[in-house]
């Protein structure tokens, strides 16, 4: 299918939307007229391949940057959730009747919360998801890394969440400037400030929208997997749809069918290998575009 694409920011900019890139059929909106809304994980990149991709099967794409620009959080800090619905806003003045949102890692983290606060979401696809809300990554406003606050903020008020325990360290200790495997802090973290897990849970049993949890058991950035069958139990205790993709062997980064390998980290291990990402990508793909068509309700 051909398309055609727009990028937001400079000469092009919207009040809405600071920084993006969208992808739509050139002919116009198809299948009901779907917009998803593509929020990448802490790279703060624009998803402009995933875009691309979704745009090839019917429906209008547009990834943001959300932090890290002009009058934005230089971090994942406090970042306001209403920001979100701007952009959502633009899909809808492009036709989009539908909306669904996909998110990685904090952007799976930030989507979710979507689905529970924000009016008008009827799809939410999770890749390698956590189930509650964590402490800031990278800096606020004020230049700030600790004291630990939290990621999101709603209506002025930031939400609950996890802090770190800073006394974590990888062990074996890795090579300096070797990327490092970080699963153990957030595991660690959880155990450290248990009393503060179930504030910081993600609501998702609240949502009536449908909820797409894709997890490689192999994650080594978070345990995603372990995250996103706590999630589907919640919404399975309250009567709420879910669909739960998952494989052994996969890591912090799925790839959907047609995108490039992720690339290497020089920070970070994520687990998983390029075989096994774009295996569970590919498993997941059908329900993914289900839910964000509405083809059909359900799951287990």
């Amino acid at each position: 299918m051909d398309i055609v694409e727009r990028t937001f920011g400079g000469a092009d900019g919207d009040a809405r939307v600071h920084e993006g890139f969208l992808a739509m059929p050139a002919r116009g909106p198809v299948r009901g007229g779907v917009g998803v809304l593509v929020l990448s994980g802490s790279s703060g990149r624009i998803e402009d391949e995933r875009c691309r991709i979704l745009a090839r099967e019917g429906m209008t794409a547009l990834s943001i940057r959300w932090f890290g620009g002009p009058g934005q959080p230089p971090g994942i800090c406090e970042v306001p959730l209403e920001a979100f619905g701007a952009a959502i806003e633009v899909l809808r003045a492009g036709g989009a009747r539908r909306i669904g949102v996909l998110g990685v890692s904090k952007g799976a983290e930030a989507a979710l919360h979507l689905a529970v606060l924000l009016p008008g979401v009827d799809a939410v696809v999770a890749l390698s998801p956590t189930s509650t809300t964590w402490a800031n990554v990278g800096p606020g406003r004020d230049g700030r890394n600790r004291p630990c606050r939290s990621s999101w903020s709603w209506r002025g008020e930031p939400l609950p969440f996890v802090p770190y325990d800073d006394s974590w360290a990888p062990v074996p200790i890795p090579p300096t400037g070797a990327p490092v495997a970080v699963r153990g802090w957030y595991e660690l973290s959880r155990r450290t400030f248990a009393d503060r897990v179930d504030a910081a849970a993600i609501a998702v049993e609240k949502s009536a929208a449908e909820l797409v949890l894709v997890a490689g058991g192999d994650d080594a950035m978070w345990p995603s997997l372990p995250w996103a069958e706590e999630l589907a139990a919640r919404r399975r205790a309250a009567g709420r749809p879910v669909r739960v993709i998952s494989s052994p062997d996969a890591g912090h980064r799925p790839r959907l069918p047609g995108e490039s390998p992720a690339a290497a980290s020089t920070h970070f291990l994520y687990g998983g290998t390029p075989t096994a990402d774009a295996a569970l990508g590919a498993a997941a793909w059908p329900c993914i575009l289900d839910a964000l068509r509405g083809a059909h309700r359900g799951g287990v």
